[in-house]
């Protein structure tokens, strides 16, 4: 899905070719740049959703129970085409994590455009949303996943579905928690909630938020402060 991936595990090398092997065939099903991948035939209408693979199922599912968690702030379709990538992308990583554990790893860890699942103890840094070069914080992360959305990487692709405009006021939303997919699907959809976001965050159970506002301000929940170690986000 054109997003870079890099594992870092305590296993031979024929663990990781295979979890690589999980995530090529994870694009393959589940990239919107693929005509042919089942979500773009899906989109297309020339794929039933009843033939579609069980995987597909199961994933069009759960992002349709994080629709109604999110009140519709988190939906698969809110740039009007099918795209589960909000979902999918954290779903695979985690997945490719269960892959590596199994194969015996103990400390490991799986990043994907931005996004991390670790194993063991990490710092995790969290991308600074107007500085390139530099961390807006690091997570002190310990069997952990950790997820980012904001429009500093891909431009304003994430769109409020109940407005059909982008977010205005927030720079950034991280989340962490145990599952990736969930992480990423939160922070999506309190990054599109905008400047109502911080306060959705903080009624999450078993997710930790930081909101970085336009103004420059760092909105944490108390379990993120915690786990922040540092913060450098200066004021714009």
């Amino acid at each position: 899905m054109g997003i870079p991936v890099g594992i870092s595990a305590d296993v031979g090398a024929a663990a990781i070719d295979r979890a690589f092997d999980w995530l090529r065939r994870v694009d393959a099903t589940f990239s919107t740049w693929r005509n042919d991948s089942e979500i773009s035939r899906l989109g297309a209408g020339t794929l039933a959703p009843l033939d579609a693979s069980p995987e597909v199922r199961a994933v069009l599912r759960r992002c349709e129970r994080l629709r109604r968690q999110t009140a519709g702030r988190f939906d698969v379709r809110a740039t009007g085409r099918l795209d589960p990538s909000g979902f999918v992308k954290g779903w695979a990583v985690q997945c490719a994590v269960a892959l590596l554990e199994e194969a015996g790893a103990r400390r490991l860890g799986v990043h994907a455009g931005g996004d991390v699942a670790v194993r063991g103890r990490w710092r995790v840094g969290v991308q600074h949303p107007l500085e390139r070069d530099h961390v807006a914080a690091v997570i002190d992360a310990r069997d952990l996943a950790v997820a980012t959305s904001g429009a500093y990487e891909r431009g304003a692709h994430i769109v409020d579905p109940l407005s059909g405009c982008p977010p205005e006021g927030v720079l950034s939303v991280t989340v962490a928690g145990p599952d990736l997919g969930t992480a990423d699907a939160y922070a999506t959809a309190a990054f599109a909630m905008g400047l109502d976001g911080p306060e959705w965050t903080a009624g999450l159970r078993g997710y930790e938020a930081m909101t970085i506002l336009a103004d420059g301000r760092v909105l944490s929940t108390d379990g993120m402060a915690r786990l922040r170690s540092t913060v450098t986000v200066a004021d714009h």
